[in-house]
């Protein structure tokens, strides 16, 4: 299953998704089409498996830079968490350009909203343990601002090949993100 999930995205990423038949991530893989079906009934369905693959990475990653940043004060969380959606949009960034054009296509929206609720979650959460340090705001509408800000951000970095960008400017565009998002709060 995994050859045929590595083999899926590899299309994906060098020929696109029209090219990504079934016949062709068999081929790549080294598996029958036979063998290909028994475990996916179509290309929807290794896309989707591509999707699911990529979106965990990055969770791990995110989920991972939550349970650091639980007990630091707002500035420095929020630095470490604009650091974190960066890098975590930098996991393998041609293929995250690729799925952001193919999501839509897939059907499978819900699976990736499901990971931003978790993530509005988690930032909810944050925010409500450090309300002290905070305006007064309504944690969900302060929750979504930052998620929002933070994940076009980052999304954008990727989808504009920034990754690209020399460390100095990476280091320029998360303190003023940082800037941002604090000022927001604060």
């Amino acid at each position: 299953m995994d050859a045929l999930v590595e083999a899926t995205a590899r299309i994906l990423v060098k020929e696109g998704f029209e090219k990504a038949s079934t016949n062709r991530i068999a081929e790549i893989a080294g598996v029958s089409v036979g063998s290909l079906y028994q475990y996916f009934p179509s290309k929807e369905a290794l896309v989707a498996a591509v999707i699911d693959r990529h979106n965990e990475a990055i969770m791990n990653f995110v989920r991972a830079a939550f349970a650091e940043v639980a007990d630091l004060p707002i500035e420095k969380a929020v630095r470490r968490l604009v650091t974190v959606a960066i890098e975590a949009h930098h996991i393998d960034p041609n293929l995250h350009r690729v799925l952001a054009e193919q999501i839509p296509r897939s059907g499978h929206l819900a699976e990736v909203e499901a990971y931003s609720h978790e993530i509005h979650a988690l930032v909810r959460t944050y925010l409500e343990r450090h309300r002290k340090e905070m305006r007064k705001l309504d944690p969900a509408l302060a929750a979504f601002m930052c998620v929002s800000t933070i994940e076009a951000i980052a999304h954008n970095t990727v989808l504009n090949s920034a990754e690209m960008l020399p460390e100095k400017m990476v280091k320029v565009l998360v303190d003023e993100t940082t800037r941002m998002v604090v000022g927001y709060l604060r």
